[in-house]
């Protein structure tokens, strides 16, 4: 297992220009070398319905595979009404689903909230740790990642443009990197 860590990263924002993707393209850039970051989009997944699992609809087999093939999952996610976007609920929901086939299960996972807000979406970030915990992912705990200010975070190529906000999240990749070292799991 000594190739670099394939990182599932599933981004909690739908729109084209959210702060999340662009902190998950920015995180890619920084993690050249040490993980492999591979969006995986979650915006076309029909909405769970234990009811089709028996021959479930094509984007839910599509997104299980490629979870099922990534070694550890990395969430980057705004917060809505104090909780995670109903649209990463649902990907949850399908990725656990049908009951003893989960795609999470043992794979280490890290979680990044961005928020113009302040306290940048500790909310979000805290509820679907909660979510983690049942889903059996082992989840960083330190260092945690709020990123309030989102509006100014980036420069116009899509970098992380202050300098502190940019090394406090190299040194959180850096953490997550060692995390997946000790708990990743042959894919």
């Amino acid at each position: 297992m000594a190739s670099t860590p394939k990182v599932a990263v599933l981004v909690g924002s739908l729109r084209q220009e959210s702060y999340n993707r662009r902190m998950a393209l920015a995180l890619q850039a920084l993690a050249l070398g040490t993980l492999d970051l591979q969006l995986i989009e979650i915006g076309a997944l029909p909405l769970y319905n234990q009811d089709l699992d028996p021959a479930p609809p094509a984007p839910w087999t599509a997104f299980r595979d490629a979870v099922k093939a990534c070694d550890a999952l990395l969430f980057v996610t705004p917060e809505y009404n104090r909780s995670v976007p109903g649209v990463l609920k649902n990907a949850l929901d399908i990725g656990s689903r049908p009951y003893g086939h989960s795609v999470w299960g043992g794979k280490p996972g890290a979680v990044i909230s961005v928020s113009p807000g302040a306290i940048g979406g500790f909310g979000a970030n805290h509820h679907l740790r909660q979510s983690l915990v049942f889903l059996d992912v082992p989840t960083l705990a330190q260092p945690e990642a709020y990123v309030g200010g989102a509006a100014t975070l980036f420069d116009d190529q899509g970098r992380i443009a202050n300098e502190s906000t940019r090394g406090f999240m190299q040194k959180f990749l850096d953490a997550f990197a060692a995390w997946v070292a000790v708990h990743r799991k042959p894919v």
